[in-house]
């Protein structure tokens, strides 16, 4: 049946809004993991690869989730996944309270709250604004990933305040609290995963009845998929801006920042800078991936962002340009607004070229190969460089690694194919 929209606001809409909440609150979460480092060094008495290993089991596990999370998502709805990745994720942070070893954090934090991250994520999202929106999907894209860096943008900070304000377990006690009785019942009420559920066409189309591939052709097409050019094309970068983004600078950030001695005070508003002007990337993004070509768009990113880690390689290449790093901290404000703005900036661009190279094909699924190659980058982006900043004291050759495999993602971005009416 046809859509009549009039003044009447879509439910697409409040379907972005929903989605943009919850990747908020669980992804918020997950980016707290910085804020708790030195906390946790100080309470297990452990070094600071020991904690960060913590951070790699849980993105392995994260990346191991996303094909599944992406099948599920195809075979069970966004919203059954939505709601019950966000009910694991607050469960786990609110026992975190009770934990006595670091093991238990590992089984917690790496293991079951990192199950609940894999649900509550990209994939699920991506796929309910692709569900939701036949038009406007990049801005719509754009929007829902800008919930990651508004959740790091309001829930570091805060996390970081309650810290030193409470102490880390009573932070746990206080982000479990909210997840569970403030999200879930969000998502639960007013997440619909299909919009044929409400007898509604997705936003800019014209008939609730979508042409689907049959399941089997979809498997098949997707396995094949997995191997095509298009797709390694996409995955090989988006690995990399795991490594870059949320394993090495969300990760790594806050123990850089107090490794140079900054106040909490100041490195708080570098994470919020950072948070804040990565919703703003990821927002522009996404409107101009509606509005030219995506690879063009992919080249810029990767590359500019390489250029921001220029940034943090020269001020960190010696003690008396670190020392000048120090006594300005408007410098470290710079590179955050910098970074931020290219951080979560690819995520738009590539997915709308996923949707447009595999028209048909098991959206879902595929998502989850993609998003799991982020979140391999991510667990060795997180780990890697605690195990060198245990070795050199320093995050100088991280900062250089990532610089390298930067330019390499932008070559593989400029190797894609233009998208034609037959992808």
């Amino acid at each position: 049946m046809g859509v009549k929209y009039g003044r009447k606001i879509h439910y697409a809409w409040i379907i972005l809004a929903v989605s943009f909440i919850g990747v908020l609150a669980s992804q918020g979460v997950r980016f707290t993991f910085g804020a708790f480092m030195g906390s946790w060094e100080d309470y297990f008495s452990a070094n600071r690869g020991t904690i960060s290993a913590i951070s790699f089991v849980s993105f392995l596990v994260f990346a191991v989730s996303q094909p599944i999370v992406g099948k599920l998502v195809d075979n069970y709805g966004v919203k059954t996944i939505f709601v019950f990745s966000t009910l694991i994720v607050g469960a786990a942070t609110i026992l975190s309270f009770f934990v006595t070893s670091v093991w238990q954090l590992f089984i917690l934090y790496g293991i079951i709250a990192s199950l609940g991250f894999g649900g509550a994520s990209g994939v699920t999202a991506s796929v309910a604004v692709t569900k939701w929106f036949a038009q406007k999907r990049g801005l719509a894209l754009g929007i829902v990933e800008a919930g990651f860096g508004a959740g790091q943008m309001v829930l570091v900070p805060s996390s970081i305040l309650l810290i030193e304000s409470f102490g880390w377990k009573w932070a746990v006690l206080i982000l479990g609290s909210f997840l569970i009785l403030i999200v879930c019942p969000i998502l639960a009420i007013l997440l619909k995963s299909e919009p044929s559920e409400s007898g509604l066409a997705a936003l800019g189309s014209e008939s609730s009845h979508e042409i689907t591939t049959p399941v089997k052709k979809q498997q098949q097409t997707s396995k094949t998929s997995l191997w095509d050019r298009r797709f390694l094309f996409l995955l090989i970068p988006f690995f990399v801006c795991g490594v870059t983004t949320t394993g090495l600078m969300d990760t790594h950030l806050i123990p850089f920042a107090q490794y140079c001695g900054f106040t909490p005070g100041i490195t708080s508003a570098a994470v919020a800078a950072l948070a804040g002007f990565n919703v703003l990337g990821t927002l522009i993004s996404g409107i101009l991936a509606d509005r030219i070509n995506n690879k063009t768009i992919l080249i810029f990113l990767y590359f500019a962002r390489a250029l921001t880690i220029v940034f943090l390689l020269i001020f960190s290449s010696n003690a008396g340009l670190m020392k000048l790093f120090m006594d300005y901290p408007v410098l470290l404000l710079a590179f955050s607004v910098s970074f931020g703005l290219v951080d979560f900036a690819t995520v738009a661009p590539t997915i709308k070229l996923l949707s447009d190279y595999f028209k048909g094909q098991s959206f879902g699924l595929l998502s989850g190969w993609l998003f799991m190659s982020h979140q391999l980058g991510s667990a060795i982006g997180s780990y890697i460089p605690g195990l060198l900043f245990d070795e050199t004291n320093s995050y100088q050759l991280s900062f250089l690694i990532a610089f390298i495999l930067l330019i390499a993602a932008g070559f593989f971005s400029a190797l894609l194919p233009k998208v034609t009416e037959s992808c």
